[in-house]
């Protein structure tokens, strides 16, 4: 099944983190992907949040499969920023394969952060991101 933005904005958390449960880790992606917030799922707040995210803090990632990093394209010009490291490995949600982002190691702005992906439909990724292990939203990538 393929997934719309609006579709994924419209759903509880508890459904969006069953979605991922559901999915494969799929393929490390390369290239550039545009990103989506989504913050308060399920409420009537959660596409003028990603708007105003998308349009002001962050837009998406650059993935280089072959190095095995990324960069994320962050403020209103889409500054190429905040480098992470890109492998396949455990979920923290339910310890099944996923893709991580693991910015530990190579930010010293979001060190405490990772973020987790899966393919959920064609060029289409459903992402947690964790602060220090607490699990803090979920976010989309598209192809």
């Amino acid at each position: 099944m393929s997934y719309t933005i609006p579709q994924l904005l419209s759903m509880s958390s508890a459904a969006l983190d069953d979605l991922f449960r559901q999915s494969p880790a799929g393929e490390i992606p390369n290239g550039e992907a545009k990103g989506t917030a989504i913050i308060s799922p399920g409420t009537a707040y959660s596409e003028e949040v990603a708007h105003f995210i998308n349009h002001f803090a962050w837009q998406g990632k650059n993935f280089d499969a072959a190095s095995g990093t990324l960069v994320n394209r962050i403020l209103p010009f889409g500054l190429n920023a905040i480098l992470a490291k890109v492998y396949k490995g455990q979920s923290w949600l339910d310890q099944k394969e996923c893709i991580v982002l693991d910015y530990s190691s190579t930010s010293l702005i979001a060190h405490w952060i990772r973020d987790e992906v899966r393919l959920i439909g064609p060029q289409m990724y459903l992402g947690l991101v964790y602060w220090d292990k607490s699990k803090l939203i979920h976010f989309a990538l598209q192809f």
